[in-house]
């Protein structure tokens, strides 16, 4: 119920992380953390992917970090020389 493995669309992301955060508030401790598990996979993924669009739009990793609100030395270190993904929301 709480994996994200195997997001196909926008829509069902949408839905599937809406649930994600819901469960995440759970008072059973295992429903609760098996969703903050999966919601950290999830924010990694649409990082990357925002990322990269972010630079093929031509941002500077300055622009890119001042966004995430880190420094560019970070974004720099944690995104550079990272291949680039596939823009859509496909696994």
């Amino acid at each position: 119920m709480v994996d994200t493995e195997g997001l196909s669309t926008y829509v069902d992301g949408m839905s599937q992380a809406t649930e994600l955060a819901a469960a995440a508030g759970s008072t059973d401790p295992r429903v609760g953390l098996r969703a903050v598990r999966a919601l950290r996979r999830l924010l990694e993924r649409l990082e990357v992917v925002q990322v990269d669009n972010a630079r093929r739009q031509g941002w500077s990793w300055q622009e890119i970090a001042d966004a995430l609100e880190v420094s560019r030395q970070a974004v720099h270190k944690k995104h550079a020389g990272r291949p680039a993904v596939n823009s859509s929301w496909e696994a």
